[in-house]
C-alpha cells in the first residue's frame, strides 16, 4: 500500500506537469501561370511537453496534413531515402501523419543530453545553407517552407557540456540513416541539368531506388561543436563527418538505354561561424569545406558521369536595426570547387547575393517581409514576400507571393512557371 501510494503521488506530480499545445495551420496557394489552385492544406500540429522526474522532461510533436489538391506529392510517393523510422505515415493519396519531435532532456553534471527524434541547426546564414546541413530538407516545395518545417529531424544523441569561460561543447551521434526528399511527378520535380543527368536523344532512362545506407553504427554520422564568446565575439568550430544528404547520380549506358543509379558518398565538413554586433550593425560569417562533393558533368567520356572536388563555401552577412520598426539585412555566398575539374553542370565558382526586408506597422500588428535570392553567376532567383496580420496572440492571417525568375536550366529558373500567391491563417491553441 506504501509503494503503491507513493506511486500515485509521482503520477499525480507529472500528470500536473504536463503541457498540450498546438498549432492549426491552412494555407492555399495559386499559380500565375494557368491559375491553377497548386495546394489546399490543413496542418494539426499537437505539441506535447512534460516533466517527467526532476531531472528529465519530455517533448513530442506530432503532425497530420492534408492536402486537397495533391499537387505537390502526387500520390503516395515512395520513401526510400528515408529511414523506416522517421518516415511519414501515408493514411491516404492526400493525408499523412508524422512523429516530427520525440525526445527526452536531461542534465549529468555541467551536461546536457537531449535523446530522440529532434533537429539541431548549425550556421546563420539566411535563405542558404553551408553549415545547417545536420537535418536532410524535404524539397517537397522546393525551398518556399520555413526550414523549421522543412527539416527532416533525425533520431540522435545531442549532448552540450559547459567548459567554462563561456566555452560550450556540442557532440552529435545520429544512427538514423535519414536522406533528403525529392518527391516524383510533383510541381517541384527538379529538371535543371545542373543537378539531373540529361540522357541523349533516343535513349530510354531507368532510375533505380537509392542505395541507402543501413548499418546502425558503421554508417552513423558524428558532429562536434565547439562554441565559445572571446571580446565581444561569437565563435564556432564546426566538424561533421557524414554523408552528403543528396544522392550522386552515377550514370552508366548500355544500348539505347541509360541507368541512373543513385548512391550516398561520405564527407568531412569543417568549418565555423564568426558574428559581433556594432550598434545597429551585426556582421556575420559562415564557412565550410567539404573534403569530397560530386557533380554532374557533361564531359561524355565520362564513365560515370560524375566528377569528384572538394568544396570551400562561406557566406557573409551584415544586418542593420537602425530603423524605426525595421530590420535589413544583406548576404554575399561564394562556393568556389578546389580540384581542377571540367566540364561541369556548375562553374568552378558561384556567387549568390540575398537581400531580406522587414518591416512591422500599426504596434506590430502587421508585419511585411521580403526575401530576394539571387544567382550572380546564372542570373536566376526567388523573391518571397509576406504580409502578415497579428489578429490575435494566438491567431495570425497572412497574404503572400513566391516568384521564380531566370533560365530554366537554373537552379532557381526551372521554376519559373511555379511563381504563385498564398493566403492562409495559423491558430495556436
Amino acid at each position: 500500500v506504501f509503494s503503491f501510494n507513493i506511486f500515485a503521488s509521482e503520477l499525480e506530480k507529472i500528470l500536473t506537469e504536463i503541457d498540450i499545445s498546438g498549432t492549426i495551420v491552412t494555407e492555399s496557394a495559386i499559380t500565375f501561370d494557368k491559375m491553377d489552385s497548386e495546394k489546399l492544406e490543413m496542418i494539426l500540429q499537437p505539441e506535447l511537453n512534460a516533466n517527467l522526474f526532476d531531472n528529465i522532461s519530455f517533448t513530442g510533436i506530432f503532425r497530420i496534413r492534408a492536402d486537397m489538391n495533391d499537387n505537390l506529392e502526387p500520390g503516395k510517393q515512395a520513401q526510400s531515402s528515408i529511414s523506416p523510422l522517421s518516415r511519414r505515415i501515408l493514411i491516404s493519396e492526400n493525408v499523412d501523419a508524422e512523429l516530427r519531435e520525440f525526445y527526452f532532456d536531461s542534465f549529468l553534471n555541467d551536461t546536457a543530453i537531449r535523446l530522440g527524434k529532434q533537429q539541431v541547426v548549425w550556421g546563420q546564414a539566411d535563405g542558404l545553407k553551408v553549415l545547417d546541413v545536420i537535418n536532410p530538407q524535404s524539397f517537397r516545395e522546393f525551398i518556399l517552407d520555413e526550414f523549421v518545417d522543412s527539416r527532416i529531424p533525425l533520431w540522435m544523441i545531442n549532448t552540450e557540456t559547459s567548459l567554462g569561460n563561456d566555452t560550450q561543447l556540442q557532440i552529435l551521434w545520429i544512427p538514423d540513416t535519414t536522406y533528403q526528399y525529392l518527391p516524383v511527378g510533383g510541381s517541384y520535380t527538379f529538371t535543371t541539368s545542373r543537378l539531373i543527368p540529361q540522357a541523349p536523344e533516343g535513349y530510354d532512362v531507368v532510375l533505380n531506388k537509392e542505395n541507402r545506407p543501413k548499418n546502425l553504427f558503421n554508417d552513423s554520422d558524428i558532429g562536434v561543436k565547439l562554441s565559445s564568446f572571446y571580446k565581444g565575439w561569437d565563435v564556432t568550430f564546426n566538424y561533421l563527418y557524414h554523408y552528403k544528404d543528396s544522392a550522386v547520380l552515377y550514370r552508366s549506358i548500355t544500348a539505347n538505354t541509360v541507368t541512373i543509379n543513385p548512391e550516398y558518398e561520405r564527407t568531412h565538413l569543417i568549418g565555423g561561424t564568426l558574428s559581433n554586433a556594432f550598434g545597429d550593425y551585426t556582421l556575420r560569417s559562415e564557412f565550410g569545406y567539404s573534403t569530397d562533393n560530386y557533380y554532374v558533368t557533361h564531359n561524355t567520356s565520362s564513365i560515370n558521369g560524375i566528377e569528384k572536388s572538394e568544396e570551400a563555401s562561406f557566406v557573409i552577412g551584415l544586418d542593420y536595426s537602425g530603423l524605426t520598426d525595421s530590420f535589413l539585412s544583406i548576404q554575399i555566398f561564394q562556393s568556389l570547387l578546389i580540384d581542377n575539374v571540367k566540364s561541369l553542370s556548375r562553374s568552378k565558382v558561384e556567387n549568390t547575393i540575398t537581400f531580406l526586408a522587414e518591416r512591422t506597422f500599426i504596434n506590430e500588428t502587421f508585419k511585411f517581409e521580403t526575401l530576394l535570392i539571387h544567382s550572380m553567376d546564372d542570373g536566376d532567383g526567388v523573391i518571397r514576400s509576406k504580409l502578415k496580420y497579428e489578429y490575435l496572440d494566438n491567431l495570425n492571417f497572412w497574404f503572400g507571393a513566391n516568384i521564380f525568375y531566370g533560365h530554366s536550366d537554373g537552379f532557381y529558373g526551372q521554376f519559373n512557371n511555379r511563381d504563385n500567391v498564398n493566403l492562409g491563417f495559423e491558430w495556436g491553441f
